[in-house]
């Protein structure tokens, strides 16, 4: 899909902050309430934006920790990286994961209340996935940064 520059920086701000209104985007991007709303609606039909969330304080709702897990498997067919990687996909407490080059096969990025529930995720985790061949885990002991924003470039840079 083309993005013009008008696109680019929609992008942008919608990704500081889904909740604007057309009305407050169109002071910020010269084009009228009606041409931003057809461009964000084609923006997500196309699958450019591909969902509008909220950002949730992890503490405020019980999550306070967060876990880096490199995972190793035993072998790489690929209808058991397959069956991995929906389980992965379907866990709610892992944040995001990544299949990643390197000394591990993936990184996963874990939210839980406490030690316990990680551990009983990582338990289910090996129980429901024979080719997992270990894990090793780092515990995040501050935030320093936390988001999904990617920068898009408004053409002129």
């Amino acid at each position: 899909m083309n993005l013009d520059r008008f696109d680019r920086h929609l992008l942008n701000l919608v990704q500081q902050d889904a909740s604007q209104t057309a009305e407050q985007l169109a002071a910020v991007v010269p084009l009228s309430v009606s041409a931003i709303q057809r461009r964000l609606k084609r923006l997500r039909e196309t699958g450019v934006i591909q969902r509008d969330i909220a950002v949730v304080d992890p503490k405020q709702v019980g999550r306070p920790t967060f876990f880096i897990v490199a995972l190793d498997v035993e072998r790489e067919r690929p209808e058991l990286l397959a069956q991995l990687r929906r389980w992965l996909a379907n866990e709610p407490m892992i944040q995001q994961a990544f299949y990643i080059t390197g000394g591990s096969d993936f990184v996963l990025i874990v939210t839980a209340p406490d030690v316990d529930a990680y551990d009983a995720l990582m338990s289910r985790l090996i129980a429901e996935n024979a080719n997992i061949r270990r894990f090793t885990t780092n515990v995040a002991l501050g935030v320093i940064k936390r988001g999904l924003v990617i920068p898009v470039s408004l053409g002129d840079d």
